[in-house]
């Protein structure tokens, strides 16, 4: 049985942010803020910054030299196939893709893959919802 997309944010440690934003009133820049606060790992993908969050910037997944928990979406549906790819590649527990982002080619690549699955779910509203929280700050 597949496990809920709480099960899954309970479970990760690490989350791979790709769209990461430098703009803190978007959504990719909010939320992964709000999951560091809540005591995640989280490594942002983007090909135009250096820094975000404190952390260094990978342009993309296929960068990042450890284990990823989570690839968190925050890019177009069109996008999210490839970034599926990637995912399967470094062999990321789950794919998870951000409110009003859908794909059933991303799906059908993260199942192949053995990757759990969530779409059109924010993982700050789902941390927020079930109290998860990685550290007592």
């Amino acid at each position: 049985m597949p496990r809920t997309s709480h099960e899954i944010l309970q479970a990760a440690k690490t989350i791979a942010v790709v769209g990461a934003s430098r703009d803190p009133r978007k959504p990719g820049g909010s939320v992964p803020k709000g999951l560091q606060r809540r005591g995640f790992r989280v490594i942002p993908i983007n090909p135009y910054a250096d820094m975000l969050f404190g952390e260094r910037v990978f342009r993309s997944l296929l960068d990042v030299p450890e284990k990823i928990d989570i690839v968190d979406v925050f890019r177009p549906a069109p996008d999210t196939p490839e970034i599926a790819r990637q995912a399967a590649a470094v062999g990321a527990g789950a794919l998870w893709l951000q409110l009003d982002i859908l794909s059933d080619e991303a799906r059908r690549i993260a199942g192949e893959a053995g990757m759990d699955y969530v779409e059109d779910e924010c993982t700050a509203v789902v941390a927020s919802l079930y109290r998860i929280r990685k550290t007592a700050a």
